[in-house]
């Protein structure tokens, strides 16, 4: 009975045993067992990436052939490591380095060993590696530019790291993927899909065909084609008009939503980031702290608006029924809180809407600011509204804009202040400053250009966005085809925008008119302070200028924010009205004052030496 017993047994683990193999060889396929397998290669056929064009169908970026030494660790023999490595041009130490590495990864698979050779090195390298056995050359495309300009939009591509290899299953070592802007957001649609071949081998490591005559093999697909919302020559030029400036530019079209520009100074050529020398040069970048060429303003900077604001908090008082175009307050060369003067630079005497707008009187804005929270029981409730009105122009918060990085701005509610000065311990007047721009309200350059662009459409906007097409078709995200409506009705956009015109023609931008199109703008000056050994340190102040032309059918509207560039229209306003004359016009008439900005730098400001800290964001700051 036990011989029956233990007989019965080995046969059925044995027909068990049987039956797994034949299933495993049969019927099934898993590709890391196939990468596993010693007597199979697998060799990838890697796809151009997708072709990055400007809306105007300008190429931005297209791709060069380039060249990497590959290593198959447990395929190597000994060599000359001396001789190898002056061959590559690279030192023994590297190599050691990227063999551990490529070991750590797998033995039996592919690993980088030297990324991105040249045409030329790949020519003069390919007939010796014959003689290095466990290495070989592959093929791939890296990004060639058309264009220096746009790097913050475009963004870069790079080696996969062991965090993307860990996460993501499409990636092998070696491979490159998109590190930051297009290139970081749209990956999926720009890298294709790669083509993989398994190669059989025999039990002398020789290739011997494709293995199951190739059945199991897929063809690459070729990264599609996108067409990006940026006018590739106004970038051009407005990355030319910020040379030795630092501070953000972001151009719109209302009607779209559609980012003409994003400007980010100072920048770099993008063409710095691809090659053997990437890596080098990134750091160089990365790690100036003075410059912060890699820190995009136009999404990261978060400066007070200053005075643009004050159109914001104007269209609140007419929407709230507090005001009228007709109201007028008096300013007497600034306006009091308690017994302390707040000054004001209009030149005093009586204002209503109009020319509270254009001669920028900060006496009349905070006489707005008092009447809207004055409507309410308790401030509370009026800062709810308030804070109500202001996010519904996007601000205080992330706009949705199809960028992998960004910063939310602030529009601060009761929470905040409760935070700083206790429940029911303050008032409108204790955040006065909120009136025209300053204190504790802050926005990104992006922001202020869709708040422009919602007043240019009186009342609504569309959120910013960089992708116009992809491929063939012009089917993008609904999310950038809706309108998003603000809480302030229409008809209170008119006395606004007219008072905005008025600024070119009577107000704080008369001197910086251009001919033939008619702007509605907004001058900004912000006053910039610090702290040096604990005392409160005023230093120069950031201009900054929005403006949405032509007045009738918008078609750009614009922001502009420099950093130390005094007054608003001495430099941002120079700067957009040459932008706004660019894309309208597509030349420049003004030659005197488009040379002038080309050549005016700020270095010396940035070059003034100080130490110290921002100042505290719950004092007044005007």
């Amino acid at each position: 009975m036990r011989k029956v017993l233990l007989s019965s047994f080995i046969i059925v683990i044995g027909f068990t045993f049987i039956g797994r193999l034949s299933y495993l060889q049969l019927f099934s396929f898993s590709p890391d067992q196939i990468l596993e397998d010693p007597a199979i290669k697998t060799v990838y056929d890697y796809p151009e990436r997708g072709y990055i064009y400007d809306r105007n169908g300008a190429l931005m970026v297209g791709n060069q052939p380039a060249y990497d030494v590959m290593v198959i660790p447990r395929e190597t023999k000994t060599l000359d490591t001396l001789e190898f490595c002056a061959l590559l041009s690279i030192s023994k130490e590297d190599f050691v380095k990227s063999m551990k590495k490529a070991r750590r990864y797998s033995p039996r698979l592919p690993s980088v060993l030297v990324p991105q050779l040249s045409k030329e090195d790949y020519a003069s390298l390919q007939e010796k590696m014959r003689k290095y056995r466990g290495f070989y050359i592959q093929k791939r495309s890296l990004r060639d530019y058309k264009t220096n300009s746009a790097a913050n939009v475009l963004g870069y591509i790079s080696e996969v790291n062991e965090t993307d290899l860990r996460t993501n299953p499409y990636y092998r070592a070696g491979e490159l993927k998109g590190r930051t802007g297009i290139e970081k957001q749209y990956e999926e649609i720009l890298r294709g899909q790669k083509g993989v071949k398994y190669i059989q081998k025999d039990r002398f490591n020789r290739d011997i065909g494709p293995y199951k005559e190739g059945k199991l093999d897929t063809l690459s697909q070729l990264g599609k084609e996108v067409h990006v919302t940026i006018d590739k020559v106004l970038q051009e030029y407005g990355e030319r008009l910020m040379v030795g400036k630092r501070g953000g530019i972001v151009a719109i079209e209302p009607s779209t939503g559609e980012i003409l520009a994003m400007i980010s100074g100072p920048t770099y050529d993008p063409a710095l980031l691809v090659g053997r020398d990437r890596s080098r040069n990134y750091s160089k970048l990365h790690y100036d702290s003075i410059a912060q060429p890699t820190w995009d303003r136009s999404i990261l900077a978060e400066p007070s608006p200053g005075s643009p604001f004050k159109t914001l908090n104007a269209l609140v008082a007419l929407e709230e029924g507090v005001i009228s175009p007709d109201t007028k307050f008096t300013c007497y060369n600034g306006f009091y809180v308690g017994k302390q003067k707040k000054g004001c630079h209009c030149g005093g005497g009586v204002r209503d809407l109009n020319s509270g707008i254009f001669r920028s009187c900060n006496a009349y804005f905070a006489g707005t600011f008092r009447k809207i929270y004055g409507k309410f029981n308790t401030t509370d409730e009026g800062m709810d509204v308030w804070e109500k009105h202001m996010k519904s122009f996007g601000l205080g918060g992330y706009l949705g804009v199809d960028f992998p990085t960004g910063r939310p701005g602030r529009i601060p509610g009761k929470e905040f202040y409760d935070k700083w000065y206790g429940d029911n311990a303050w008032a409108s007047s204790t955040i006065i400053s909120n009136s025209i721009g300053q204190g504790e309200v802050n926005v990104t350059p992006i922001q202020l250009a869709n708040m422009t662009a919602a007043i240019a459409n009186r009342g609504y906007f569309y959120t910013p966005h960089l992708i116009k097409q992809i491929g063939s078709t012009r089917n993008i995200d609904p999310r950038y085809t809706e309108r998003k409506y603000t809480t302030i009705s229409p008809q209170h956009f008119g006395p606004v925008i007219q008072a905005m015109t008025n600024v070119y023609e009577y107000g704080t931008a008369k001197w910086i008119r251009i001919p033939d199109i008619k702007i509605a703008g907004k001058t900004g000056t912000v006053e910039n302070f610090t702290k040096i050994d604990g005392e409160k340190v005023q230093l120069t102040d950031h201009s900054i200028f929005t403006a949405f032309a032509p007045v009738d059918k918008p078609r750009i509207a614009i922001a502009v924010y420099i950093e130390h560039g005094y007054y608003g229209a001495r430099y941002a306003g120079h700067i957009a009205s040459l932008m706004i004359e660019k894309y309208i016009k597509g030349e420049i008439t003004r030659k005197d004052l488009e040379k002038k900005m080309l050549e005016k730098t700020l270095e010396h400001e940035y070059a003034k030496p100080f130490s110290g800290e921002p100042f505290k964001i719950n004092e007044y700051v005007w």
